[in-house]
C-alpha cells in the first residue's frame, strides 16, 4: 500500500464524506480497515506477531474491523434510511452504544444532509447513553443537550429504547429526572438496527452540523457546558489542518479511547477518513479500569499516532507498570505523534513518562503537546516540530507549549500543501488588545474551522464568535530604507521623507513638479550623529517655469520647518525628467542621492543654508565656481573640508560637471 502524501492527486475536499467514497473504491484502499474495534479482553492475550496496516494482514478474531468499502456501504445504506425517516430541520439526538456502530452513524448522518435539497438543516447530537435506571450527572448533561439542541428524533440501541420508554414511563413529573422524561416520551425513536436494514431512498433532509462540548463558561455558570454547533465544512477545514499538522497519510495507524461522543474523539474519527489511515478504537472504560492497554494496543498495531488527555500519563506510571507484570514486553518506536490535547501540561510529567517508556523505543520526538477548543471544532494548534527534530521543547512556569507561533517553513511548490488559516490571538481579557510576550492574557483563535454558535444561546454566540477588540487600523507610513533618521539633543527622531517632500512641494505647486521632490540625508555619518542640517531637498521645476529661484529655494525650506519642524540644510532646483523611480513610479531616493554627490544632476539652482535661519551661498549658473566648489566640498564632506574633489566627486573629470552643478 502507497503511503506517499496524497496531497498532489487528491484535493482538499469541502467536507469529510467526500472522501469516503474515493478510498472505498480504490482496490488497494478497500479491503483495507478504516476502523478496528478492540475488546479489553482480546488485548490480554494478543498474538506476538505485529499488526501491520495492509490489506492481507491478520486480525485477532476478537477484534472487529471495519474496512473502507464496508463502511463506505454502510454509511450510504442508513443515510438513504434516515432520509425516509426524518423531516427537514430535524436534529438528531445519537444514543447509541460506543463501538463501529455509532462510527456508521455518525457518517450517515452527515451523508444524510449532504444528499438532501439546499435550505434545511440536519443535526446530529451525539450524547453518552446514561443509565436509565438512576439519574446522575450524565442525565444532567443529557436534559441539557436536549433542552438546547430540541431533537424531534433519537437514535439508540433497541434494548436500550425499551429500558428508556419504561424509565420515562414510570418517572413522576416535576424536577430535573421529570423534565427529562417529558422530553424523552416526546421524541421519535429510531433503532439502529432499522437503519442499517436495506429499504427504499427517501425524501429530502439537508447540511449536516456535529453539536460537540464546549468550554466552561465562568460568566454563566462554573460547569455549564453549551454545545457548540459545528458545519460538515468547518468540521473538514479543522481536520484538514490536524492531518497536515501532524503530517498523517494513509500509512499512518491512529489508536484512540477517547470517548467518540466528546468533541475530539469525534474529530479523530473524521480525520482518520480524511488521511486514508486505519484507526483502532477502544471503549474510554476499558482505559480506566487498565491503563496498559492503551499501550498494548500501540504495540500490537504499531500505531504511528495516538492521542490521549495529558492525565492519561500519570495514570499509566501509576497502575500500568504493577498490572503489566507478566506480560509481553511493549514496542512503542512506531510513535511519531503522541498527542496530548488537554492544558496543563505539565513538563515534568512528560519528562517522567519519556523516561520510563524509553526503554520501550518512546521518543521524545513524539511528544505532541497540542491544544483544541470545541469553539474551533477541536483542533488549534501543535507544538510538535516533527520526528527530525532533537530540539528539546521549551518549558514556561514548568509547562510545555501547546503551538508554534512562528510560522512554519514554506511547502514544496508541487506538494499542494498549504498551511491551515487558523491564526492565534493572546489578548487582554477586557480590552481585546494583544498583549506583549510573557503577558498572560485571553487565547482568541480566527479560521474557518470556528464553530457558528452556541445552539440555543444567541447571545453567549454573538459574545464569544463575534469577539473583536476596538477596531484597529494599519497604516503604511513608508519604507524604512527612506526614513531620515536625526539627531535631536540626544534624542533620535525618525522623519518619513515623503512628509518633507509633501511640504516642499506645497510650498510652490504652480512651479514645482508634482511627484519629482525627493527629500535625503547625504551625510554617511550614523544616525546618532546627524544634524538636521544633513538633509537635502532636491526637487524639479516646471518646464517653462519664471520666478525667483533664490526666493523658492528659501519658501520650500520654511515651508519643511513649519510643518515637520525639519530645517533643510540644501535645497538643489533641477531641470524636468532627471528624477529616477521605480518601474511602479516610486521614487529613487538613494539614487537621486548618488547622483547628487556624483555630480549628475543639471542643476538650475542650489541654496545652502547653516543652522540659522540664513543662507550660506546661493549660485545661479555657473556664477561663483570658486566659491560654490569650495561650498560643495566643505558641505558634502564635513565641515573640515578636507575632502579631495577628486576623490569626493569621483575623478578630476567631473570638475566641469560640478560647475554646472553648482
Amino acid at each position: 500500500m502507497c503511503t506517499e502524501n496524497y496531497d498532489p492527486c487528491y484535493p482538499d475536499q469541502l467536507v469529510v464524506d467526500r472522501y469516503l467514497p474515493v478510498w472505498a473504491k480504490l482496490p488497494v484502499f478497500a479491503a483495507k480497515p478504516a476502523f478496528i474495534w478492540a475488546d479489553d479482553d482480546a488485548a490480554s492475550t494478543l498474538p506476538s506477531k505485529a499488526w501491520r496496516a495492509t490489506s492481507s494482514a491478520p486480525y485477532a478474531s476478537s477484534h472487529t474491523a471495519l474496512t473502507y468499502s464496508q463502511l463506505d456501504s454502510a454509511v450510504e445504506s442508513m443515510a438513504r434510511n434516515l432520509l425516509g425517516t426524518l423531516r427537514r430541520g430535524d436534529a438528531v439526538l445519537v444514543l447509541a452504544s460506543p463501538g463501529l456502530r455509532l462510527v456508521k452513524l455518525l457518517f450517515a448522518c452527515q451523508r444524510a444532509g449532504l444528499t438532501a435539497k439546499a435550505g434545511s438543516l440536519l443535526t446530529a447530537v451525539p450524547v453518552i447513553p446514561p443509565d436509565p435506571a438512576r439519574f446522575g450527572p450524565a442525565h444532567a448533561h443529557l436534559l441539557r443537550a436536549v433542552s438546547q439542541t430540541r431533537p424531534s428524533v433519537a437514535i439508540a440501541d433497541a434494548r436500550y429504547i425499551d429500558a428508556v420508554t419504561r424509565t420515562a414511563a414510570a418517572a413522576a413529573a416535576g424536577g430535573e429526572s421529570g423534565r427529562l422524561a417529558a422530553m424523552l416520551r416526546s421524541l421519535r425513536w429510531l433503532a439502529v438496527g432499522e437503519l442499517e436494514r436495506e429499504r427504499g431512498s427517501g425524501g429530502p433532509g439537508s447540511a449536516v452540523g456535529y453539536v460537540g462540548c464546549g468550554q466552561d463558561d465562568k460568566k454563566r455558570c462554573t460547569y455549564l457546558i453549551h454545545p457548540s454547533w459545528v458545519t460538515a465544512g468547518s468540521a473538514a477545514h479543522n481536520v484538514r489542518a490536524a492531518r497536515k499538522a501532524y503530517d498523517l497519510c494513509p500509512g499512518s495507524v491512529v489508536v484512540s479511547w477517547l470517548p467518540q461522543y466528546h468533541d475530539c474523539g469525534l474529530m479523530f474519527l473524521l480525520l482518520t477518513v480524511v488521511a486514508g489511515a486505519t484507526c483502532v478504537l477502544a471503549a474510554p472504560g476499558a482505559f480506566v479500569r487498565r491503563p496498559q492497554l492503551w499501550l498494548e494496543l500501540v504495540t500490537e498495531f504499531r500505531a504511528t499516532c495516538t492521542p490521549v488527555p495529558s492525565f492519561a500519563l500519570p495514570l499509566v506510571l501509576r497502575r500500568g507498570r504493577s498490572a503489566a507484570h507478566g506480560r509481553r514486553p511493549l514496542e512503542l518506536g512506531s510513535l511519531r505523534n503522541l498527542i496530548l490535547i488537554n492544558d496543563p501540561i505539565y513538563k515534568s510529567r512528560v519528562d517522567e513518562f519519556v523516561q520510563a517508556f524509553g526503554r520501550d523505543g518512546l521518543r521524545a520526538t513524539s511528544i505532541s503537546p497540542s491544544y483544541g477548543l470545541a469553539e474551533n471544532c477541536t483542533f488549534v494548534s501543535t507544538a510538535w516540530r516533527g520526528a527530525c527534530s532533537d530540539d528539546d521543547l521549551p518549558s514556561y512556569m514548568r509547562l510545555l507549549p501547546s503551538a508554534r507561533l512562528s510560522p512554519p517553513p514554506p511547502p514544496p511548490p508541487s506538494s499542494g500543501d498549504v498551511w491551515p488559516e487558523i491564526e492565534i490571538a493572546v489578548v487582554d481579557e477586557e480590552t481585546g488588545e494583544p498583549v506583549e510576550d510573557g503577558v498572560e492574557g485571553e487565547v482568541w483563535v480566527s479560521s474557518p474551522s470556528n464553530a457558528s454558535g452556541y445552539l440555543g444561546h444567541p447571545s453567549a454566540s454573538r459574545e464569544v464568535f463575534c469577539a473583536r477588540g476596538a477596531e484597529r487600523y494599519l497604516y503604511v507610513v513608508g519604507r524604512s530604507a527612506d526614513v531620515i533618521a536625526l539627531d535631536e539633543g540626544g534624542r533620535l527622531r525618525r522623519v518619513h521623507a515623503h512628509y518633507v517632500e509633501t511640504a516642499a512641494f506645497g510650498s510652490a505647486p504652480d512651479r514645482l513638479r508634482g511627484g519629482c521632490v525627493a527629500a535625503f540625508t547625504t551625510s554617511s555619518s550614523t544616525p546618532r550623529s546627524l544634524s538636521q542640517t544633513d538633509v537635502a531637498v532636491v526637487a524639479e521645476l516646471q518646464k517653462g517655469g519664471v520666478g525667483d529661484h533664490r526666493e523658492l529655494c528659501d519658501r520650500i525650506r520654511e515651508a519643511v520647518l513649519r510643518e515637520e519642524g525639519v530645517r533643510v540644510g540644501l535645497v538643489v532646483l533641477v531641470d524636468g525628467g532627471q528624477m529616477p523611480k521605480t518601474t511602479s513610479g516610486k521614487l529613487r531616493r538613494g539614487a537621486m542621492r548618488e547622483m547628487l554627490l556624483a555630480g549628475k544632476l543639471r542643476v538650475v539652482f542650489q541654496a545652502r543654508y547653516d543652522d540659522g535661519d540664513g543662507s550660506v551661498a546661493g549660485v545661479r549658473g555657473n556664477e561663483g565656481e570658486a566659491m560654490a566648489e569650495a561650498s560643495a566640498a566643505g558641505w558634502l564632506a564635513g565641515e573640515g573640508g578636507e575632502t579631495d574633489m577628486s576623490t569626493a566627486f569621483g575623478s578630476a573629470s567631473r570638475r566641469l560637471r560640478l560647475q554646472s552643478f553648482l
